[in-house]
């Protein structure tokens, strides 16, 4: 029965005005309640290479999908891990490596991907080209610096293996991570390891040329590694599926944009933070894209997934690395039934 019809007897336009705004507030109440709230934790401080996250946020893409989504900055990937385990965040931005090893010490609470966001990681060495160092095997003697906990720098022992060299012929130096760059530029050190990305705009910004740069990409000596992803807290996988399946829909939404239009990230990020330069962020994403992003694979068989058998052997190798007892399978680190179709994985056409 149509609602003008239930309210004549009630007589009049007041009436009836007055009971289609409450049945109108009444859906929007209903609708709001239908959104379901999603925590996501970023792995470091907001920046260009963020931009699927920040794009799907201010384009309105995860609210089509019924989501009210909150982001939360990072101070690592292992603080991204550690949010998912104790439930405070719901989806998170962390290096799969992180979950290697937390997977591989906590079995009973794994955390798995469930998109590849870099399918070549960022992991590198660089070095000054006055230093005449022109292969990574020339570090045998010359010191290495960077934090502890940075990946490159973990995972070092597994680059050593893999370009043939002693991990041990290599000097350490840990370092606080704004100290690495202007060591190396002073000469206290003869390379460190980094994010690519990282490292190359934070010697630009002192000065010099990316010509007067080299860096050794893990990806291009020998290396199988993935690196970050969206991972989820297997509580909220299970309780909500269909959110899960709706926030990488947006994410690939949000991605084909990034790359087509890169410019959309740079200003999703300086939205969210006003402070960051537009002029950095838009060159950390030109080098993030042709490194790490729009690989060849990705161009060729689609964005998001991965290979099992890579990445069974860069299990292996980061086992090595961090001298790992249990070693995680690749059925028990990447989740690809959230994924779409392959079809609509493209993200550069």
């Amino acid at each position: 029965m149509k609602i003008s019809k239930i309210l004549a007897p009630l007589g009049g336009r007041t009436v009836r005005n007055g009971a289609l705004a409450l049945v109108a507030a009444t859906a929007l109440a209903a609708s709001a309640q239908a959104q379901t709230k999603v925590r996501v934790t970023l792995d470091w401080v907001p920046q260009s290479t963020h931009g699927p996250t920040f794009i799907a946020q201010y384009q309105g893409y995860f609210k089509a999908e019924g989501l009210d989504v909150s982001i939360t900055p990072g101070k690592g990937s292992a603080d991204a891990v550690r949010k998912l385990v104790a439930g405070t965040h719901d989806i998170g931005w962390p290096d799969i490596n992180a979950l290697i090893e937390f997977n591989s010490k906590n079995p009973d609470q794994a955390i798995k991907t469930i998109m590849m966001l870099y399918e070549q990681p960022p992991f590198s060495i660089c070095v000054l080209v006055k230093s005449g160092i022109k292969n990574p095997k020339q570090l045998v003697g010359r010191s290495l610096g960077a934090p502890v906990f940075d990946a490159s720098y973990k995972l070092f022992p597994a680059f050593a293996a893999a370009i043939g060299i002693d991990p041990n012929s290599v000097k350490k130096k840990n370092m606080n991570p704004r100290l690495r760059e202007p060591m190396l530029i002073r000469g206290d050190v003869d390379s460190i390891s980094g994010h690519v990305f990282s490292s190359l705009l934070a010697i630009k910004a002192a000065g010099l040329k990316e010509s007067d740069v080299d860096c050794f990409m893990y990806g291009d000596h020998g290396m199988e590694a993935y690196a970050n992803g969206i991972a989820v807290s297997p509580k909220f996988a299970v309780a909500h599926p269909e959110a899960v399946k709706g926030f990488i829909r947006a994410t690939y939404k949000a991605a084909r944009d990034m790359v087509q239009r890169p410019q959309m990230a740079v200003d999703a990020v300086k939205k969210f933070q006003p402070l960051v330069q537009a002029s950095v962020e838009a060159d950390r994403l030109r080098i993030a894209m042709d490194c790490c992003i729009l690989t060849p694979n990705v161009k060729k068989n689609g964005y998001g997934n991965v290979d099992m058998a890579r990445l069974q052997r860069s299990i292996n190798q980061a086992a090595a690395a961090y001298k790992l007892k249990n070693v995680p399978k690749a059925a028990d680190m990447f989740d690809a039934s959230f994924l779409p179709p392959q079809a609509e994985r493209f993200i550069h056409k």
